[in-house]
């Protein structure tokens, strides 16, 4: 499915109706999306209910003032630049503003083309404050953003994607292998967004019965089922005005796929055993680490509620596929453990750091934080080595296996059905080949020796190639 992410608007505030279309046409046809307020009451309330690209704003306005306007944007986000229209005569004013946090400030006649070079100029600011917004951890200390470790190029991707959205309204997708993070991206796209002042509520979809999934979502009424005594307020109901995160949405039930449709089309739905409609405003983002599209062309998931959800989906890329990631995530976690157990000096050894790099990490970060954990713990002086670190080998070694049986080449990687698959036919390849050579190729005594039919083994010889 093609992305779709809203553009980014610029709020122009201007109580003269004339004025105000003259700059708006002028930024429209420099390629913004213009969003308006007549007053500073009106442009205070759309900067706390939505993220801008930029604020231009008149210094005199009704209402609030345009200092006001710049007060609150910056209190909604810091990194949005303002702008400040002053009248001829006002620039004491202007300099009061910019030592507010203004980016600039212009005055009246207003000229158009010196308009458009500081619009350029302020968005370009911005994008370089936002870039890599939430792998910087002085952002993430000063802003209470969650913590997102990596400089591979898949990870700076889903990160820019993840600020692109954050300033809308529309339902995220979020879409990896168990443990790639997807509830820290999630976290982040609703911290980032107008809505972070409101509740984040989490639903694992996967962990809950099948019989409970609608009541634990929606909740029930009073008397709706045996031992029902009072109302329940669902999590969805919980997450009004805020966020509600559904990990593992493809578990959800098709009945509870419906009802979750009739959220995201009417804002509304019923509790368990209820006739009222209950409004909601809530933003959905879900998750899954399964084909969703192909679920749904099985009829296992509501085709209508996968173009729904799939808005905008990122994808999270697996700890394989990252690199030197493995390092800065290592150390991330490192950093947390020396302080936890009071090892300061902590620190891995080249033949740990090799492991790391080595290993598939089929768990993705999960594993890689629970593994750091271990050999944290375990580690008796300064160093974590690479015994420490106790991970599997890439296979196992040549003498805990019979001989024979598994070649050094045996390929380990795969899930366990792959694995599985592959390490059947080398153990029938082997145990045939012993029966013939001790029937001295007789296949009748060879099938005998087996306990199989002469039919089934003339059928493995040939699809193990062994003809010859």
């Amino acid at each position: 499915m093609v992305e779709t992410i809203p553009m980014e608007s610029i709020l122009l505030v201007e109580d003269k109706s004339e004025l105000r279309a003259m700059l708006r046409k002028a930024l429209e046809r420099a390629g913004h999306k213009v969003d308006e307020a007549p007053d500073g009451s009106a442009a205070v309330a759309k900067v706390r209910a939505r993220r801008y690209l930029l604020v231009l704003t008149d210094l005199k306005l009704p209402g609030c003032s345009g200092i006001e306007v710049l007060r609150e944007t910056k209190e909604a986000d810091p990194t949005i630049p303002v702008i400040i229209i002053t009248a001829y005569g006002s620039v004491e004013e202007a300099v009061t503003a910019m030592k507010e946090g203004a980016f600039d400030f212009i005055q009246k006649p207003v000229d158009l083309d010196h308009l458009k070079l500081l619009v350029e100029r302020a968005t370009q600011q911005q994008e370089l404050l936002r870039e890599n917004l939430l792998l910087r951890e002085e952002y993430t200390e000063r802003y209470g953003f969650p913590r997102i470790v990596g400089e591979h190029k898949s990870m700076q991707e889903a990160t820019h994607q993840v600020q692109r959205v954050a300033a809308t309204d529309s339902t995220v997708l979020l879409l990896g292998q168990s443990g790639t993070g997807k509830e820290l991206f999630a976290r982040a796209v609703h911290n980032l967004s107008p809505r972070r002042q409101q509740p984040f509520v989490a639903l694992n979809c996967a962990a809950i019965p099948e019989g409970l999934v609608e009541n634990e979502l929606f909740g029930h009424e009073r008397g709706a089922y045996t031992g029902a005594g009072s109302r329940k307020v669902g999590k969805m109901e919980l997450a009004n005005r805020g966020t509600i995160f559904l990990d593992e949405v493809a578990e959800l039930p098709l009945a509870t796929q419906s009802k979750l449709l009739r959220v995201l089309e009417e804002r509304s739905f019923e509790r368990v055993g209820g006739t009222q409609s209950v409004e909601i405003d809530v933003r959905i983002i879900a998750a899954t680490n399964k084909d969703l599209r192909a679920a749904a062309a099985e009829k296992l998931f509501r085709q209508d509620l996968y173009f729904r959800i799939a808005a905008v989906p990122i994808t999270i890329p697996p700890l394989s596929e990252r690199g030197d990631d493995v390092f800065l995530l290592a150390e991330h976690f490192l950093a947390r453990f020396r302080r936890e157990f009071r090892k300061p000096n902590l620190g891995l050894s080249p033949g740990a750091r090799a492991s790391l790099l080595s290993y598939a990490w089929p768990g993705n970060v999960r594993e890689l934080q629970n593994t750091i954990e271990r050999a944290a713990i375990l580690a008796d002086g300064d160093t974590i080595d690479a015994a420490e670190l106790q991970l599997p080998a890439p296979h196992p070694p040549e003498g805990d296996m019979p001989s024979g049986m598994l070649s050094g080449n045996f390929d380990w990687g795969g899930t366990l059905q792959e694995v599985g698959g592959r390490a059947l036919n080398h153990v029938e390849r082997f145990k045939i080949e012993s029966a013939l050579k001790s029937a001295k190729w007789n296949k009748t005594r060879a099938a005998e020796q087996l306990g199989v039919s002469y039919k089934t083994l003339l059928n493995k010889i040939r699809s193990l190639g062994l003809e010859d």
